[in-house]
């Protein structure tokens, strides 16, 4: 099949950042290499609500308002959680109810329709306000050839659609490799890949030319045993695999349209790296990045392994493009390393990650702005969002091209993205779409990073509010 609903790795894997609860500020090198965040904050206006919300409905504005507050109660969160992985849940009518109603809640708002035609109607609304759209087929976690054969297509066909929008509202198409590689395969890769870290005498004949995966710092304690090589099956299905890939990449230059690699869970993520990776050496070619990583500065080792792919890409003659995010599997990570005696390989606080990630965006926007590549900064963090506009000023990063995005997810963080478009910066919304079945995984994802605890949600549930009273106001008077 090409995907399951919940899957228990899925479900095993509801992890979210806000567990690492936020503080109100964030002093960073970035800050102290940039204007101050109060200058910035001159070019990045969140403070009018009408400027900022002008282009959203009412209808719009109380659904989200709803959604934010709900997902701010800890108890809904866990009981609608605790119900998915309720055995009575896999079929029947308690099944029924639960679809229905994330179909006309969480499904209506952070997903862009249940196929291609609709998500296409959420792009054009989005475009008319100023806003992109990365394009996201919600397929995740394929378990053999037949599924990820099933998926593949879904990908291409999201590409093949792009044609049919205005050009340029969508600006990139998502791609998350265990949908189009059996999981089993990703990890076994992974255990290679780690084992040849170790030891570098360890040869993988099937391996292409990459970047580094690995920095010194990397956690290796996923791998305790010297892993068996591929056997002509599995290395029959790592080329199927590299085929998928590299038909998609094809098909994004022939639409013209970069395609945008997720990252995942680190007992998968070098498996996802090098798929990346060889797959950029191939097809980023000039100074348009055709295929996009994905970093999360969460972990302890980002920044060094930024360094070095950034680094080997720039020997190589390779544009590389690359999204900046916090991270989503934090629960995971750290329940992982414990149970194998070693520490995790998150940061300890948010404050470490807030400065991973200003330190990340600080690096990339320095390297864009002299030389090929780009960057997409995706965050919710309004300080991060300040700084980063200070620093692509100070830097002269222009505003409208191709070496700076930032991204938010859709329907979440609406003030920002719009106060971003509304500085003149290109501003995306990741848009997942699909049949609510299989964006279920995502959704409870979002549920979970929604908590009540988030900064960026308080402020976007803060001015949300601010507006429909101001509506109301003059509704009334």
């Amino acid at each position: 099949m090409a995907f399951r609903v919940l899957s228990r790795r899925i479900l095993n894997n509801i992890h979210c950042s806000a567990a690492m609860k936020p503080r109100n500020t964030c002093h960073t090198s970035l800050s102290t290499a940039t204007v101050s965040s109060s200058s910035a904050a001159t070019t990045l206006n969140l403070e009018d609500v009408e400027q900022l919300f002008g282009s959203v409905s009412t209808k719009q504005l109380l659904r989200s308002s709803a959604i934010q507050h709900a997902m701010a109660v800890d108890c809904m969160v866990d009981l609608g959680i605790w119900v998915t992985k309720l055995k009575v849940f896999e079929s029947g009518m308690l099944r029924d109810l639960v679809m229905t109603t994330m179909r006309h809640t969480l499904y209506a708002n952070y997903c862009g329709g249940e196929d291609a035609a609709a998500a296409g109607r959420s792009i054009l609304a989005l475009n008319d306000t100023g806003l992109r759209s990365m394009l996201a087929y919600g397929a995740e976690d394929a378990f053999d050839n037949e599924g990820c054969d099933e998926n593949l297509q879904g990908f291409l066909h999201s590409v093949e659609f792009t044609k049919s929008l205005p050009p340029s509202s969508v600006s990139f198409v998502v791609v998350k490799i265990t949908a189009i590689c059996p999981m089993v395969l990703l990890e076994r890769l992974s255990d290679l890949l780690r084992w040849q870290k170790k030891d570098p005498s360890f040869v993988l004949p099937w391996k292409q030319d990459s970047f580094p995966i690995f920095a010194e710092s990397s956690p290796l304690y996923h791998t305790q045993k010297r892993p068996e090589t591929l056997t002509p099956e599995e290395e029959s299905d790592l080329q199927l695999a590299n085929q998928r890939l590299h038909k998609l990449c094809q098909k994004c230059e022939e639409a013209n349209v970069p395609l945008l690699v997720d990252a995942e869970d680190t007992t998968v993520q070098p498996a996802i790296d090098y798929f990346t990776y060889s797959s950029a050496i191939m097809h980023n070619k000039d100074d348009k990045p055709i295929v996009f990583g994905t970093v999360q500065t969460y972990l302890k080792d980002a920044k060094e392994r930024l360094l070095l792919t950034t680094k080997a890409a720039e020997k190589m003659g390779v544009p590389m493009g690359l999204k900046l995010v916090r991270g989503a599997y934090m629960s995971r990570e750290s329940k992982l390393a414990k149970s194998l005696g070693f520490a995790s390989p998150v940061h300890s606080t948010i404050q470490d990650t807030h400065n991973c990630f200003n330190d990340c965006s600080s690096f990339m926007l320095e390297k864009v702005a002299s030389g090929p590549g780009s960057v997409v900064l995706a965050t919710h963090n309004i300080e991060s969002g300040k700084l980063a506009v200070g620093k692509s000023h100070e830097l002269g990063v222009e505003k409208v091209n191709q070496k700076l995005e930032f991204a938010q997810l859709y329907g979440m963080s609406e003030a920002l993205s719009y106060g971003l478009s509304n500085a003149g910066f290109r501003v995306s919304k990741y848009m997942p779409f699909g049949p609510v079945e299989m964006t279920m995984p995502y959704l409870i994802r979002r549920a979970e990073e929604n908590r009540g605890v988030l900064a960026a949600s308080g402020f976007d549930r803060q001015l949300t509010r601010k507006e429909l009273a101001r509506r109301l106001k003059a509704l009334v008077f």
